[in-house]
């Protein structure tokens, strides 16, 4: 018979299920996702750092996990909790279980949990700090509640890359010999973000979170990438600090925590949602055309439309809450959106914003910046 487990939430609430994948204790903050599919993608994003999550759909692991899903080198969970974990997959693609792909990289699981309660609690009381533990449940409580905060944490150090790297090298269209050098700065960037850009003929450089505004400047730059990540934005002040001084230098685009930290670099702030936009199916409107998107996001923080800095303009806003969803420079090269327009399981109907990214580099360099011969 498999172990027990048990769900652990701050408030006290306890869930009890079955173990799967590691045997380990672990703490972080409880997150639901609405996604139907992806959840190989949600293990190895670098935003879920620090955190608990659970999808909501009931089961997962029915198509096992393939060698072309990963959207970073690990998984990036703390610990994962499901209604029902697959044991047998069924997919041509399949390479080994949910399970044994926990197991080998030490991260717990729980099934059998009453996933729908969980995330009417979440949803009620917000978002809060969980344990997956196979201890008692009392003894694991008090540990919890000593635990550090989420909040406390900057969890971008955690998962940026430690040394600069160059991507694969970029599909050439016929006839275009001249691709675009654009810098990404790892805050938690997701392999599908990189693969955007090669596959619309961008050179790609990575560089840690910490790089400062004259070393990304110093890599010789059409445009930068600021890339999603986990935790508080208002933790960033070195990412904060680098964007100001690479505004107004090139073309910028920043995604999801990116796009935070650029809010706070126009002199913005941000502010932590109830329990956070993650899933396959959140509608943005872009208030320029009117145009309803569905979009794929996974974001715990906000930027404030109440404080929009003069410089910018909203251009996006999330059509259940109206939170802001896409910031635009009113003069420079600067965009940015909440979402994840790079999402695989979530709609595609965003990618076409790398796109505009680089349409935007494009006319900077025709515009004012001689293309620099390399």
């Amino acid at each position: 018979m498999p172990d027990k487990a048990y769900l652990i939430l701050e408030d006290g609430a306890i869930f009890e299920g079955t173990a799967f994948g590691a045997n380990a204790e672990v703490v972080g903050e409880v997150v639901f996702n609405t996604s139907m599919t992806g959840y190989q993608e949600m293990l190895t994003d670098p935003s879920y750092g620090g955190q608990i999550l659970m999808p909501t759909y009931p089961l997962i692991g029915n198509y096992g996990i393939n060698a072309e899903d990963f959207e970073s080198k690990r998984i990036q969970v703390r610990g994962f909790v499901v209604r029902e974990d697959c044991e047998q997959p069924s997919h041509w693609q399949s390479r080994r279980t949910l399970h044994d792909y926990l197991l080998a990289q030490g991260v717990p699981g729980i099934a059998g949990i009453d996933s729908r309660a969980v995330t009417r609690r979440l949803r009620t009381r917000g978002v809060m700090m969980g344990m997956v533990t196979h201890d008692a449940p009392d003894k694991a409580l008090a540990r919890l509640q000593r635990a550090p905060r989420y909040d406390s944490t900057d969890f971008v150090k955690l998962v940026t890359t430690e040394s600069p790297y160059a991507w694969a090298e970029p599909d050439l269209a016929k006839g275009d010999t001249s691709p675009l050098y654009i810098t990404v700065v790892d805050m938690g960037v997701k392999y599908n973000i990189l693969r955007n850009l090669q596959s619309r003929g961008c050179r790609v450089r990575v560089v840690p979170a910490a790089t400062s505004a004259e070393d990304i400047l110093a890599t010789e730059p059409d445009g930068v990438l600021l890339s999603p990540g986990p935790g508080d934005p208002a933790l960033l002040g070195y990412s904060i600090t680098a964007a100001k001084g690479i505004i107004g230098k090139v073309p910028i685009f920043g995604i999801c925590l990116g796009h935070q930290v650029l809010g706070h670099a126009f002199g913005g702030t941000t502010f932590k949602l109830k329990f956070g936009h993650r899933g396959g199916n959140h509608p943005v409107k872009d208030i320029k055309t009117g145009r309803v998107y569905i979009t794929a996001q996974n974001h715990g923080y906000a930027v404030d439309g109440d404080k929009t800095p003069q410089v910018v303009e909203v251009s996006h806003i999330n059509v259940n809450d109206g939170t802001v969803e896409g910031l635009r420079h009113k003069e420079l090269p600067v965009i940015s959106i909440q979402y994840h327009s790079e999402a695989a399981p979530g709609p595609l109907d965003n990618v076409e914003l790398f796109d505009t990214f680089l349409a935007m580099v494009r006319a900077d360099l025709s515009a004012s910046r001689p293309k620099k011969k390399r």
